[in-house]
Parts: C-alpha cells; sequence; structure tokens
C-alpha cells in the first residue's frame, strides 16, 4: 500500500472532509490520523512538550522516559477521541449532525467504520496508552499509578457523564494543564512541583477556550439533544464572555510569573499572539454568530465560528509559548 504523504501533513494541521470512496483508498495510517483527528491531538503533543522543557530546567531528562510519556498520551488522547465518536453516535448525538462532520469526518456516521470495528480500534489504540503508563508507573512509582488512573478515568468518562453535565470543560483544563504537564514534570523529574501547575494553565486556559468555542457553536443542537454542556447551563452570551476571560488569564498567568521570577521576561514573547486574540477572538466573540455565512468566511468552515477562532488563536499562543519556554530553560542552564 502506498503511503500518502500530503494526507498525512494535512490531518496534522486541519480536520480533512473525505469522503467513502477516498477512505477505501487512505493508507492506515492516514485513516488513523484522520479518525483519531489528530490535529486536535497535536496540543497533547504541546503539552508534553512543556513538561519535558521544564523538567530538562531542572535537571537532565531521560529520553526514553519521555518519549514513552509522549506516545502513552497521544495515544490516549487518540483513545478518548475514538470513544466520544462511538459513545455519541450510539446515543444519537452525531446523527446527521452537520457540526460534528465540520471538524472531521464521523467515522460511523460516514460508513467508514461498524460499531464494533470502533470498539476494537479505540480498545488498541487504549492498549497502547495503558500499556505505556503502565511502563511508566514500574519506572516512577510514587503518584504516578494515581496519575494513570485520572487520566484512565478521563478518557473514559469525559464523553458521558462529565460532557454532558457541564464538566467537561472544567476536564480538559485539569487534563492538559495539571494532569498532563504537571504530572508530566512530576514522572520525568519525581518532584510534584505547583509552580509547574500555575506554569501549565496558560496553555491549558487555552485548550479550555478552543473546547468552549466548539460548544458555544453546538449551543442549539446541544441544547435540542439535552447536552448539557457549560454553554447550554450558563447561556450562550456568558460563555462568549468566559472564553474571552479564560484567554486573558492566559496573558496574566504568564505576566505573573514572570513577577515572581518563575520565567525570566523572554517569555514576554507570547504578547505577540495579542494581535491574533483581537482579530480572531475578540471581533468574533462579541456577538452571537450570524444567521448565515458572511461572503468573506470559508465554505468549508461554516457552519463553525466560534472554535475555528479559538483554534488558531490556541496554535499561535501555544507555539510562542513554547519557544518561551524553552528559551527561558536554555538562558537560566547556560548563564545563571
Amino acid at each position: 500500500m502506498k503511503f500518502n504523504l500530503s494526507m498525512w501533513r494535512k490531518a496534522v494541521t486541519v480536520m480533512p472532509r473525505i469522503e467513502n470512496d477516498d477512505w477505501k483508498g487512505l493508507d492506515f495510517i492516514s485513516k488513523w490520523l484522520i479518525s483519531t483527528r489528530f490535529a486536535a491531538i497535536v496540543m497533547t503533543i504541546i503539552s508534553v512538550l512543556i513538561a519535558g522543557i521544564l523538567a530538562y530546567r531542572v535537571g537532565s531528562v531521560n529520553l526514553l522516559i519521555w518519549l514513552a510519556l509522549m506516545v502513552s498520551l497521544i495515544f490516549a488522547h487518540a483513545t478518548n477521541n475514538l470513544v466520544n465518536d462511538l459513545v455519541d453516535y450510539k446515543t444519537g448525538i452525531d446523527r446527521e449532525n452537520y457540526y460534528r462532520d465540520q471538524y472531521g469526518p464521523q467515522p460511523l456516521e460516514r460508513g467508514f467504520k461498524t460499531m464494533a470495528g470502533q470498539l476494537v480500534y479505540a480498545g488498541i489504540n487504549g492498549a497502547v496508552a495503558l500499556g505505556l503508563g503502565i511502563v511508566l508507573v514500574f519506572y516512577r512509582g510514587g503518584l504516578t499509578p494515581y496519575l494513570l488512573g485520572f487520566g484512565a478515568f478521563f478518557v473514559l468518562f469525559y464523553t458521558f457523564p462529565l460532557k454532558y453535565f457541564a464538566l467537561g470543560e472544567l476536564a480538559l483544563l485539569v487534563v492538559w494543564g495539571p494532569l498532563m504537564i504537571g504530572g508530566g514534570y512530576y514522572v520525568l523529574t519525581e518532584v510534584w512541583s505547583w509552580e509547574v501547575v500555575i506554569a501549565s494553565l496558560p496553555f491549558a486556559l487555552g485548550v479550555t477556550a478552543t473546547l468552549l468555542g466548539k460548544h458555544i457553536d453546538k449551543f442549539e443542537l446541544d441544547k435540542a439533544k439535552h447536552v448539557y454542556t457549560l454553554p447550554v447551563v450558563i447561556g450562550e452570551a456568558a460563555a462568549r464572555v468566559l472564553a474571552l476571560v479564560l484567554v486573558v488569564l492566559q496573558f496574566v498567568i504568564v505576566a505573573y510569573l514572570i513577577i515572581v521570577g518563575y520565567f525570566t521576561p523572554v517569555l514576554a514573547i507570547v504578547a505577540l499572539s495579542i494581535p491574533s486574540f483581537v482579530k480572531n477572538m475578540v471581533s468574533m466573540y462579541r456577538h452571537p454568530k450570524p444567521d448565515g455565512k458572511p461572503e468573506w468566511y470559508p465554505d468549508d468552515a461554516w457552519p463553525l465560528w466560534f472554535v475555528g477562532s479559538a483554534f488558531v488563536f490556541t496554535r499561535r499562543f501555544g507555539g510562542l509559548f513554547i519557544v518561551g519556554v524553552l528559551a527561558d530553560t536554555l538562558i537560566r542552564r547556560i548563564f545563571m
């Protein structure tokens, strides 16, 4: 089978929209990247990168352990996305769901896979994540079994009941911050650091704001299907304000960490993402989504509105945050 490298590149950056005939001709890696929504898994990769850099800042890092952590969390996120599709299809949430198809084809809804096939696929991905997690437990011990347990809980129960009862956003904040970055730091250093937990929040808040944007886009659909996401509970307008507040907090926490000396002023580089925040979020989140697609808006992005703008900003901020953390680490290792 010929590997489709162009599809790999596409699936890493966006959620490709494909039909059944396209799917049949894809190699197994392309199918995995698409069905697991790898473009979103990139946010997990960023979290593990941050954990590794912060660990390197205080000492050497075992590269094999870091790689095991990276692969384990990638497959854990993949498993969560597969389980999410399985549960939402089974409960009817994704049936004829125009919004869901806009951020990646639903393999079950599109007929790419059967229920049994999806279940097996999720099981295989979960087994890889769990197997590497057990290796890390034997390597590190201490808090690692508890971190593994918390991770497994969120993988299995994010879709239901957490997402259905306004806890999905909080779950993401915990997972992409304290659990992935703080927990990853612990696995690499054997030290639990509350400073690292605080340092994890700027990126985790961006991931949370992105999810909030997705749930705002799906507000009416979720409300009609009795999926009580946070926007459904607090209202669409309040959710838009909350999303902006979460992003502002990203900058506030970075400023705090610079002031207290945890980071050097080089982290001020994240300010370069402010124009993206203003352009991609403030201008759009100030008003409800328009009833129809504006002429300037990309055809292949509609009816998604808020999640796309938040995703663009989060990637911008996350990239600058990693550059800043890496520069800060090198400054400290070389000059301090």
